[in-house]
């Protein structure tokens, strides 16, 4: 997805300025390492919180997510927590720029060993799109915010425990991930959830789907389900209709 760039300073040192959802997010990144694309957007869009909910965003990164959601859902409370404090103080800035502090905060810490005001704190939903590579599988990237982004530093059993933990009883987690770590998934939440429910998101009709959302409740025994999903892109590349409802309009997404 093709951000909306808003520089006005081109040192190769100070964050690009860009937009999300058709402009109704503005977001601080750095020029180098991990950017946002779609991933984040649609993970925001996967979220159905009613008014008054609070929603966790497990590693949230310079803030994507977590923007996205409150421009879509004014009512809900976000709170993002990120590792890195350079990356979380980037968040921290585009929540004002956007002038949500009073309903989006950002928090730096370790999912795995979360601040005390977090361990004291349940959620309705936590979403998260956690790093996607598995360490033997993957040749790191030489940047570090891009290599913290993509390849896990603890299991992905361990990154679904942890969010779990931070639920309410009853509450949902939210998931974007890759297509092929499906089994891994499943196999993380269940016995801990149930109403697990996979949406696939398809490049392009009759390709194979190459990301997942995938949404459980904490402590349910209802079966699985598998959604038809969303195709993304028309054969010429350009998004479907649907897809555009969402990534440009704001659109929840259907599950």
């Amino acid at each position: 997805m093709r951000l909306f760039a808003e520089d006005t300073n081109p040192s190769a040192r100070a964050p690009t300025r860009d937009r999300l959802l058709g402009g109704r997010v503005v977001i601080l990144q750095p020029r180098s390492g991990y950017r946002a694309a779609i991933d984040p957007v649609l993970l925001a869009a996967a979220v159905a919180a009613a008014p008054g909910e609070s929603v966790l965003d497990a590693g949230c990164g310079t803030g994507a997510a977590a923007l996205c959601l409150a421009a879509r859902s004014p009512e809900v409370r976000v709170v993002g927590l990120e590792r890195d404090p350079e990356i979380a103080a980037l968040a921290r800035e585009s929540v004002a720029l956007n002038g949500w502090e009073g309903r989006v905060r950002v928090i730096t810490g370790d999912l795995l060993r979360p601040p005390g005001e977090l361990r004291r704190t349940g959620f309705s939903w936590v979403m998260s799109n956690p790093p996607h590579l598995e360490p033997s599988r993957a040749r790191p990237p030489a940047e570090g915010g891009r290599r913290a982004a993509r390849i896990e530093s603890v299991s992905l059993a361990d990154w679904i425990a942890a969010c779990l933990a931070r639920l309410l009883p009853g509450g949902r987690i939210v998931l974007v991930h890759r297509a092929d770590r499906l089994a891994d998934l499943l196999a993380a939440l269940r016995g801990r959830s149930g109403e697990i429910t996979v949406f696939p998101l398809w490049p392009k009709a009759e390709e194979p789907a190459r990301r997942v959302l995938v949404r459980a409740r904490k402590g349910s025994r209802a079966p699985c389900r598998l959604l038809p999903g969303l195709v993304l892109h028309r054969a010429d590349g350009t998004f479907t209709e649907a897809a555009e409802a969402i990534l440009r309009e704001a659109e929840p997404l259907a599950w």
